[in-house]
């Protein structure tokens, strides 16, 4: 029983030191974010003095806009768009930053409880909800870590984009009189970029919630997906599917395809890998997936699998439902994970 109270309290200890590691990184993280706050804040008073002075020559070329040539017109109008363009940017910069800043002011009190917490001279009785990052907390952060990435990604691809379209239309309506080709240069450009930016929608709702996971089932939702991925990113991405294919159940379904969401997604972001095999086999009563990257791979017995949450949730999900999870992986030589599943035929 003295051995088992000695473990708790050492586990413990542990895991406030990785905690006041964190902490250190986090309010180095925050006060690099703050600075650059500031020094945003600073480029965007300078640019909204440069955008008021623009648009003031700008109104002057309006009042004469008969008497000017054409180029010096041009001129002026490029000038204009260049100057709230990017100041448009920096606006969103300055937002992405805060947004930021918000997220380690959080993380940092949750860090700073949690020190507190294990520093009180005991080790405290296990329970549910009790250790240093509780299962509920886990998926807490993974699922506020995904949605940070998104909305990072909208805003700075289609939300962004729209305040160019705007930017674009205007300029295309002053020009529409003054300079007909410029005006339709422009348009089709705007054009482009629509289409662009749909497209990118359209991947961030299938990311989000694919629905032709509930209309065609687990294999051909995982194709597209990795379609997706190959069209995206650099990376070759192979799929291979063997075994009998057919529907499952939905939770099934759901749990499957968020795995190797977040597997891909590891692998995309983080792995340096040029290819990626995706094979899934269907046999009477099992599911079994391999996501296997050429990566740079990783050292198992030096990295902690608690810190990534999202690995550490498909193998709990996986065992909960009474399957299996493996990673094998050795430095500079890539990673393939596999899982299973039960599966039985309806």
């Amino acid at each position: 029983m003295a051995s088992e109270k000695e473990g708790a309290l050492e586990q413990e200890q542990n895991s406030v030191f990785d905690a006041k590691s964190e902490l250190d990184e986090t309010q180095r993280a925050l006060r690099e974010t703050t600075l650059m706050i500031e020094q945003s804040q600073g480029e965007i008073t300078k640019l909204m003095q440069r955008n008021t002075a623009i648009t003031s020559h700008l109104q002057q070329v309006q009042n004469q806009i008969e008497d000017m040539p054409v180029e010096e017109i041009r001129m002026a109008y490029d000038s204009a768009l260049d100057a709230q363009q990017r100041l448009f940017v920096m606006r969103g910069q300055l937002e992405k930053l805060q947004s930021d800043k918000i997220h380690y002011d959080r993380y940092q009190i949750a860090l700073e409880k949690l020190i507190s917490g294990g520093t009180n001279g005991s080790a405290k009785e296990s329970g549910p909800g009790t250790g240093p990052l509780s299962n509920v907390e886990m998926l807490v952060d993974a699922q506020e870590a995904e949605r940070q990435r998104l909305s990072r990604q909208m805003h700075d691809g289609p939300a962004q984009a729209l305040s160019n379209f705007i930017l674009q239309a205007e300029i295309a309506m002053r020009l529409m009189d003054i300079d007909p080709s410029k005006a339709h240069e422009e348009l089709s450009n705007l054009k482009a970029s629509a289409m662009g930016t749909f497209q990118k929608v359209r991947n961030f709702i299938f990311e989000l919630r694919p629905m032709m996971l509930d209309d065609l089932g687990l294999i051909p939702t995982i194709r597209r997906y990795c379609d997706m991925v190959n069209e995206q990113a650099e990376l070759d991405v192979n799929v291979s599917v063997s075994g009998s294919e057919r529907r499952l159940e939905s939770y099934l379904e759901v749990m499957v395809f968020r795995a190797i969401q977040e597997l891909m997604g590891n692998a995309t972001r983080h792995s340096q890998a040029t290819t990626l095999k995706v094979s899934v086999d269907l046999t009477d009563d099992l599911i079994r997936i391999t996501v296997d990257d050429n990566g740079k791979g990783f050292d198992i017995n030096s990295v902690q699998e608690e810190k990534n949450l999202g690995l550490k949730l498909i193998r709990e999900r996986a065992e909960m439902l009474g399957g299996s999870f493996e990673v094998d992986s050795t430095a500079g030589k890539g990673t393939r994970i596999n899982f299973s599943l039960p599966a039985p035929k309806k």
